[in-house]
This record gives C-alpha cells, structure tokens and sequence, in this order.
C-alpha cells in the first residue's frame, strides 16, 4: 500500500492523463506534477515558445506512500549569498533560526549559553530542547546576537549539508546528447539520472520496479544497478534484445541466470511462427540471439547489413567488424555470396548469415572458400571468414566464432520503419 506510480508523458497529453489517473487513483493521492526540461533551447522557434519540457505525473497508493527525500548540490550563487561566514579553520556556514515553526510550549524555557547570557525563547519556543541546546553548545555551534536581546541562532555549516531539496521543477537532469556514454540510439530513451531520482524517492532495496513499456531498458539497467527487483514488459523483441544485450554488457554473461523471458520463442516451431507473423520481429529476435545490440530502426535500403558486432582482436588495435545477415525465409543460392560482397565492400573481418532454414551443400561450400580471418594476438587463430549459423544451431547453444576476450561493442544496421504489430507483449 505504500507504492507509487509516474507517468511520463509530453504537454499535449499530460492534461487528459492527469483526468484519467484522477478517476483511477483518487485526486487526493495527486502528489506532484513534475516538469522536466528534457531539452535545450530552440533556437528556430516562431509564433509559439520553445517546447523544452516534458510532464510527469506522480501518484501515491495511499496515506502512507513511501518517500525517500531527495537533495541536489547546492548552486555557487546559493553558496556564496547564504554561507557568508567561516570558522578560523576556513568551515563555511550560514546561521539558521532557532525559532520553532509551530507554537510548543514544553520548548519555551530560558537559556543560559556558555557565553554566560541568557537568552529568551521565540512566543513560539526553541526547535529544540534544553539537552540539544546544550549540545549545539557544547559543539561551538550557536551563533550569538550582537545585542543581549537579540535572537541566539545555530550554525549550520556547508560540508554538513545535503544540499537543496529536490522540488517539482527538474533542470538539473541533462538529456541524451549524442555523444553520452549511455546512448543507445533508442527514439524515447530517457537518462539513467532521471529514473535514479524516481527509484530512490520511492523505493527501498529490493523494493519490485514495474516498466510496462520499457523500451531500451533504461527502468531495469538502473534499478538493477540500485539493488532492485525489477518487472519490465515490452511489445517487441527489439526492444527485449537490446535490454538483453545491455544487461550483459554491464553485468556479464552471468546475468542472463537471474532473470526469465516470457513471450519470446523457445524452440524452433515458435521461431517460425514467429517468422511468418511478422519478419521483422523474427529479425530482430534472431539478431539477440548473437548478442547483437539493436538500436531504433530508421528507414531506407539496408544495404544487406541487418546488424552488427564489433571486436579488438588486439589491444591498442583497430575496431574489427562483423556483419549479419538474418533469413527467415527460403535460402538462394547466392545468399553466401552476396554476404561475402557485403563483407568485402565493408571491409568487414567476418560476415555471419544466420537462417531459419538449413544451408545447401552448395551454399557450404561457398562458405568454406570464403577463407579465413587471421587474429595475430590469438596465435595467428584462424577465424571463418564467412559463418553459417541456423536457429537451431543458436537454440541450442552454437555461437559465432570470433576472437571474443576484447569484444567491446554492439551495434544494428539502420532498417525499415518500423511498424507496431498485433501480438502479444513480451516480459522479462
């Protein structure tokens, strides 16, 4: 009974949601309406104002919500107006009010301080008691008044302080630029940052995160990385790939063991039918399999590139590139070689087709004279150049063969627009 629920959403919605989740959870369990400057300044703006901000919408389960308050660094300019004073030891601070904000009538007593004054409550009394007065005391921490009946006030010292309390306008919460770290390409992917503040305001460690739409997984990589459990649930299997594929990139292949996938296909037969719903769910899927990270689908020729991966085969060494090529339906015998022509023209080291159906004896042996790759740091190993590996084969376990120990990266080839299909969502 203590959870909450946040709802992103952009400002020509935010108004009829705000309506509906009114009617669903009680107007009276309306916590915030948060403002998120997800941009910068539009510099190309005309007849209306720059459209920098996103609404989320914050909602309480009951009275007894759970809320973890959240603090930001303090500005310099807040820094230099408010802590104006400094210890001989250079410790900065500010004096606050010992003025209790309600009436108290137990906190109104006199008090003599170390100084040999007395001072005299505030009508309202101290914020404290007599035994903690006498600690800030103790401590060197009351300020005195320049005048006898002036008001004895607290020091409250800049390294002590948390900083500002988070309030309902977030500006301090960057975007993905181009160059992050983070970015995976993804049209909607929010910042780490902005789902770290949502999970520590709300959540305790092995509290359940729910993303019902979860996208590029920014929800699970996060709350994985905050020591949460986490149930996330998307429509495509691009999306479930690319979570998988970052999960192991943080955490390593292990952690494919702490979590299952409900909705992918498990066996052959489901992988056909799969193929036969839609090709490219199936694509998509298939490129998972191998570990492909799959980014957000743009249109336009595919140039016979569906996806993907990149390696070291030596340290300090150029960025070696592996093609994949996904079939789903019937082969053509000059599939492999027009693998090979990509593989050349994109001066990849290995070209991968991976197929639904199993190769001919023919297409083998366009494979095998394809030759090899030569990893110098791995013995002179060698490496087929052209790979022939069908879902069966990665079902059960069949990987490609590359020189893997420096593997640093994932990517996808751009695709076709992408079309929602009618199936049914996928859970991990």
């Amino acid at each position: 009974m203590n959870s909450s629920i946040y709802l992103h959403c952009d400002p020509t919605a935010s108004h009829y949601l705000k309506m509906f989740m009114d009617a669903v959870f009680e107007p009276t369990y309306f916590k915030n309406e948060i403002i998120w400057k997800r941009t910068g300044a539009h510099g190309n703006v005309t007849g209306t104002y720059g459209d920098v901000t996103d609404t989320i919408l914050f909602y309480g389960k009951s009275d007894r919500t759970l809320w973890n308050q959240q603090f930001v660094p303090l500005r310099d300019k807040l820094i230099a107006s408010k802590f104006r004073y400094s210890d001989t030891d250079g410790r900065r601070w500010q004096s606050v009010t010992l003025r209790n904000p309600g009436v108290r009538p137990n906190l109104k007593y006199p008090y003599t301080a170390s100084n040999g004054m007395t001072y005299q409550p505030h009508p309202n009394g101290w914020s404290c008691d007599i035994e903690r007065m006498q600690h800030y005391d103790r401590e060197d921490r009351l300020y005195y008044p320049s005048k006898p009946a002036g008001q004895l006030r607290l020091k409250m010292y800049l390294d002590e302080s948390k900083g500002g309390r988070v309030q309902n306008l977030w500006d301090d919460i960057s975007p993905i630029n181009s160059q992050a770290v983070e970015r995976l390409g993804y049209p909607t992917q929010k910042p780490e940052a902005l789902l770290e503040r949502i999970i520590l305001a709300s959540s305790h460690e092995g509290d359940i995160v729910l993303d019902p739409f979860c996208g590029c997984g920014t929800a699970i990589s996060t709350s994985q990385r905050l020591k949460r459990q986490w149930i996330v649930i998307d429509i495509t299997h691009l999306a479930i790939g690319l979570i998988k594929s970052r999960l192991r990139d943080a955490y390593g292949d292990h952690i494919k063991e702490t979590y299952t996938v409900t909705g992918e296909p498990t066996d052959l037969s489901s992988a056909k039918s799969l193929a036969q719903q839609d090709p490219f769910q199936f694509q998509w899927w298939a490129l998972g399999l191998v570990g492909s990270r799959q980014a957000a689908q743009k249109k336009g020729a595919d140039k016979g590139i569906d996806g993907q991966l990149f390696f070291h085969d030596r340290h300090g060494g150029t960025t070696q590139k592996i093609i994949l090529s996904v079939k789903s339906g019937h082969l053509k015998p000059d599939d492999v070689r027009s693998l090979l022509g990509v593989v050349n023209r994109e001066q990849a080291a290995i070209g991968v087709l991976i197929t639904l159906h199993p190769p001919t004896r023919p297409m083998k042996a366009d494979a095998a004279s394809a030759g090899f790759y030569e990893a110098v740091e791995w013995n002179r190993q060698l490496f087929p150049r052209i790979q022939i590996l069908t879902i069966a084969d990665l079902l059960e376990g069949k990987e490609i063969n590359y020189p893997k120990a420096l593997n640093v990266t994932f990517k996808v080839a751009p695709k076709r627009k992408y079309v929602e299909p009618e199936n049914q969502p996928l859970a991990l």
